[in-house]
């Protein structure tokens, strides 16, 4: 398939799975909740850190923790009490535990006590002249486990590219946060990152469909796999190539594309 006929057969996918009716089955679920931009992002953030496994159990749990902290994430993170705390106490979604979402909730509080937004947790180790985002995905990292008292295992939470990770989930949130057009799935309220900016997230489905159209030649799939795939994705649509997720996602997850 050359580039024109796969440009086109890929776009015809992303209209296909660009659309509302894709999120209900899908973890943007969770933000789309709420209507306050802190909500939104604290809600979103939370949805992809636990966006590993089966669908339902992500969105499931996803919901109970919102239901946990009131349905009202930001005020729930700047204003509780340790007696609120204890409402978290039991929660576990696969290998993240109490342990780690108590360290989460130390670091938003720190966070939101002195911004508005999350947008600046990676947006300020970036330049507005950078390639893609992995300096903000690095600096992120570090600024997260700034805190005093990092519990060990919670690290494995965060992941960054300095360990040549793909760090999937945190790039679909990005795009989430970042992407904006018609379709009214991604919300496009940060604007300090440009869509031009973002890496599309991989994980062995997204890899798998992209490598049988030849646009990951990479065998292993890590950060270098996500930059070679959005580096090709940018020859179809160089100001947004991240929108080929929903292309790639949907052929290897919903249509189970061999």
């Amino acid at each position: 398939m050359n580039t024109s006929a796969l440009k086109e057969f890929l776009d015809g996918k992303v209209e296909l799975y660009n659309r509302p009716s894709f999120i209900s089955s899908d973890p943007i679920s969770i933000p789309r909740l709420f209507t306050r931009i802190p909500d939104i992002e604290i809600a979103g953030f939370f949805a992809s850190i636990f966006a590993w496994g089966n669908r339902t159990t992500i969105i499931a749990k996803s919901r109970e923790l919102m239901e946990r902290m009131d349905n009202s994430p930001w005020q729930f993170i700047t204003g509780h009490s340790e007696k609120d705390l204890k409402k978290l106490a039991g929660f576990k979604q696969r290998t993240f535990n109490d342990t780690d979402l108590l360290y989460f909730i130390s670091f938003l509080r720190f966070h939101f006590s002195k911004n508005n937004s999350l947008e600046p947790a990676f947006s300020k180790w970036m330049d507005k002249t950078d390639d893609n985002v992995e300096a903000g995905l690095a600096g992120f990292y570090h600024y997260f486990f700034s805190l005093e008292d990092v519990p060990p295992r919670t690290r494995k939470h965060i992941a960054t590219p300095e360990r040549r990770s793909t760090c999937k989930r945190l790039n679909m949130y990005l795009r989430w946060m970042v992407r904006q057009d018609s379709a009214g799935v991604d919300f496009g309220i940060w604007k300090t990152i440009s869509p031009s900016q973002l890496i599309c997230p991989v994980d062995l489905h997204v890899a798998r469909v992209a490598r049988h159209f030849n646009l990951l030649k990479r065998k292993q799939t890590d950060w270098e796999a996500a930059m070679e795939l959005t580096y090709n994705l940018r020859t179809l649509d160089k100001t947004d190539p991240v929108k080929y997720d929903f292309a790639l996602f949907g052929l290897g997850i919903v249509e189970k594309f061999k």
